[in-house]
Parts: structure tokens; sequence; C-alpha cells
């Protein structure tokens, strides 16, 4: 389910590795011990946005570091510096970014369209080696087929090719 939190250890550690890897050109150390919220292991993804647009999105469908901390760490620089949408955030733009992180549950196969809600559920599609995400309760997307055809597009399946389709659930920190 997506729940929207009020700005937790989670954000503040997106944005103050975001801050120092931009000022500094080094990377916030991993909290020792983590704390219990940062210390699971989980996919995640973090959403820069300024003045309410889009400014970068990276993240991880499973988990891909020893804990959620380091999971944060790393894709909140790379959602700032490496998403190829946009070019790396600069220095004076930092007090202007706003962040969400999202953590997501285990992704599971579905039956059938009506198992998606855009809203509750965020969806990943696979055709052979090509795999796309979306993730949930994003604004414009309204539909289950819309969700699915940005889906496709974002990994360059074609309608017209056999997918495999799975959700997820998120919880959205920040926002």
């Amino acid at each position: 389910m997506v729940k929207g939190v009020q700005h937790d250890a989670l954000v503040t550690l997106a944005r103050e590795a975001v801050e120092e890897y931009v000022r500094f050109g080094r990377q916030t150390p991993v909290p020792v011990p983590a704390p219990i919220e940062l210390a699971e292991m989980a996919g995640a993804f973090v959403c820069l946005k300024k003045h309410g647009d889009l400014r970068g999105c990276i993240g991880t469908i499973e988990a891909t570091q020893p804990n959620l901390a380091a999971e944060i760490i790393q894709n909140a620089i790379s959602a700032a510096l490496s998403d190829p949408r946009f070019r790396p955030v600069s220095e004076d733009e930092l007090d202007d970014l706003q962040y969400t992180v999202d953590v997501l549950s285990a992704s599971e196969p579905i039956n059938g369209f009506d198992e998606l809600d855009p809203r509750l559920y965020g969806v990943i599609v696979q055709s052979g080696l090509k795999r796309g995400l979306l993730l949930p309760d994003l604004d414009g997307v309204d539909t289950v087929e819309d969700q699915i055809s940005i889906a496709m597009h974002k990994a360059g399946i074609y309608p017209d090719e056999p997918v495999c389709v799975y959700r997820f659930q998120v919880t959205r920190h920040g926002g």
C-alpha cells in the first residue's frame, strides 16, 4: 500500500547523500549500526522533484546492497547525477529539491489485470530480458492500461509482445 509519511530518516538520508556528493564529491557513510528502519534489505526508488517537476528518479526492484541505508544512498546519488533524462543536479539546485523514497515490497505475478490498481500497486512488465517498472500512485496514471503501457514503453517492449506482469506495493516516505 502506498502510504505518505512525514519527512523521516529515509528522506533525510537521501537528502544528505545527494548534498554530500554534489557539494564535496564524497559518499555519505552508511550508518553503523543502521537504525532498525534502515537495516532491512529491500529495493527502493529515490525520486527528486524541483518546483513540483521530476528532476531525477532511480531505483532498484530488489535489494542490491547489504541494507536499506546503503540502497538509499546509492539510489539517491544516482537519481541526482545519473538519470539519463536529466543533467546532473548542481549545487545551486539543492535547496529547491524535494525527495521521496519508495521502499518496495516483494513482487508477485498476477493472473489478470483485475488484480491491479494503479493507486495501490506498482507494476513490473517483462518480456524476455526486457523489463520495465512503474511505481504506483503517479499523477496522470489513472488506469491499469495506462500503467502497463507506460511500463512496456520504458522497457522497449512492443504492444504485440507477450509479457509477464508482476505487482508490488510501496511504502512512500516524503513527498
